[in-house]
């Protein structure tokens, strides 16, 4: 954290209890931000808070260290099956989660307290025996968990501290009905800790917040946008032909050691990631079709830094803390303005330097008198020559991703359509079918293979000597009331069903 980030307030100046203490000085946690200096002292005194904090700036371990000392304080219910889990968090999205999960290991990891983590993708029966085993802070996401719920795996009548981070997301991903199904299963506000964090205190986030929190301290921290003024922004404005060239050229001119690229769709991220590829550099596209476990190596490794570029839509956007991303690179800008401070917030962290680098393409480029409106102020233009823009090599050298739900549903229709093909399609072909002997079926002649001499020709044409197909035969239609006549008796020769 640089100097500007940190208060004067110590964790050793809050008389945490002694393992959680360790757990904090292992985190390297020394001085608060000014969002934990202002809610911890609320929270560790039983208060519930509603805090509003950008991305960043340490909201994650001012919950996590209020909940630790609140359990660690309180002894649990004699009555409390093991079932019931002692302390719930909630995350609109599976790397929020999965995020906390981390972090709540390494704060907690002298304090005794289990931990269960519960959402959508992947390991679904592995996240229920760990649940009916047991643990004192469920961390997840709503569906998973109200699933689990339903299921009576556990009960939530013993929670004693309730979370809820990045509210307003939890509002944009239509997440509110699942929250406030949870909520009303906790026990009463007055005997529980809660405290609920977002990146702005709407109107919508109060009205949540007073219905089931317990007359809470609002807390406001330097809204987002802010966030802005701590990167060095700028804004190219290429054709939508240059728009991949100059990003090649960006990556390598600036040397960028750590870049998110954000763009608008999920097939652009996928054509993104091949050709970047297919042009040397590593990278790897995150979307919301790509399944669980991959999106989690993708942050495993663009975090440790073997992938040096990651590829992404808004779903990682925000919420999510990977430290020293040195670029953010607008691809496509965003159409809502608020995603522009969220995806630029990506980057200058912690205090760090940062660059924005967005791309004003024909396309989107109407949104950024908004994006100039919302942040307060213009973007810097900076100039190219098209004509030293470097040639670049074709996407399609690299083949798509076999695990992505895109891909799946294109070989699916492929196949379909191969399938078709292969049975003829359409009337005529079905036509045709019929005059052939079927392969396979007891004495019948097997069907010679498509292309081969003894291979029929399709319906309506010459073989290749030049003699006519055999003539269609016109297919009887049967009445209901009959086998064949309208009176209902058979054709002769046949019977009676």
């Amino acid at each position: 954290m640089s100097q500007q980030q940190l208060s004067e307030l110590s964790f050793t100046s809050l008389h945490l209890p002694d393992p959680l203490a360790r757990g904090v000085a292992d985190a390297g946690f020394e001085r608060c931000t000014p969002i934990q200096a202002q809610s911890l002292p609320r929270a560790l005194a039983g208060l519930d808070v509603a805090g509003q904090a950008q991305t960043g700036t340490g909201k994650t371990a001012a919950f996590l260290v209020a909940l630790y000392a609140r359990l660690l304080r309180e002894s649990p219910a004699p009555e409390r099956p093991i079932t019931s889990p002692r302390a719930l968090v909630l995350a609109p999205t599976r790397e929020l989660a999965v995020q906390i999960h981390h972090d709540a290991e390494i704060l907690g990891q002298y304090t005794g307290l289990t931990l269960g983590l519960a959402f959508g993708g992947v390991d679904y029966d592995k996240q229920r025996r760990q649940l009916e085993a047991g643990v004192d802070v469920l961390i997840g996401t709503p569906g998973r968990i109200i699933d689990y719920f339903k299921q009576h795996v556990f009960d939530l009548r013993h929670a004693e501290v309730m979370v809820l981070d990045e509210a307003d997301r939890m509002f944009d991903l239509g997440f509110i009905r699942d929250i406030r199904y949870l909520l009303r299963r906790l026990p009463p506000a007055e005997r529980r800790l809660n405290l609920l964090f977002s990146a702005t205190l709407s109107q919508r986030v109060l009205e949540l917040a007073y219905e089931h929190m317990n007359d809470p301290e609002l807390i406001r921290i330097e809204p987002e946008r802010v966030t802005a003024d701590r990167v060095r922004q700028a804004i190219y404005f290429p054709s939508m032909d240059e728009k991949a060239p100059l990003l090649i050229h960006l990556l390598r001119q600036k040397e960028a050691t750590r870049s998110m690229v954000f763009v608008n769709t999920k097939r652009v991220a996928e054509y993104l990631e091949r050709k970047l590829r297919a042009n040397g550099i590593e990278a790897a596209a995150m979307s919301g079709d790509v399944p669980q476990s991959r999106r989690l190596r993708m942050l495993r490794d663009f975090h440790d830094g073997k992938l040096g570029v990651l590829v992404a839509t808004d779903v990682a956007a925000r919420g999510l803390h990977i430290p020293d991303v040195s670029h953010v690179f607008n691809y496509d800008l965003p159409q809502d303005p608020e995603d522009y401070v969220h995806r630029i917030g990506r980057t200058a962290r912690a205090g760090a330097a940062g660059d924005a680098v967005s791309l004003g393409c024909e396309e989107y480029v109407v949104s950024l008198p908004e994006i100039e409106a919302f942040i307060g102020h213009k973007l810097p233009v900076e100039q190219f020559d098209p004509l030293e823009l470097p040639p670049v090599e074709s996407a399609s050298n690299v083949p798509r991703h076999k695990d992505t739900q895109s891909y799946r549903q294109r070989e699916e229709r492929r196949a379909g359509r191969e399938r078709e093909a292969g049975r003829g399609g359409g009337r005529r072909g079905r036509s045709a079918r019929r005059d052939q002997p079927a392969s396979g079926h007891p004495g019948r002649q097997a069907e010679p293979p498509a292309g081969s001499a003894d291979s029929e020709a399709p319906s309506g044409t010459q073989d290749a000597a030049g003699a006519e197909p055999a003539p269609r035969r016109r297919r009887r239609r049967r009445r209901r009331g009959g086998a064949g006549h309208p009176d209902g008796t058979p054709p002769s020769g046949g019977t009676t069903s």
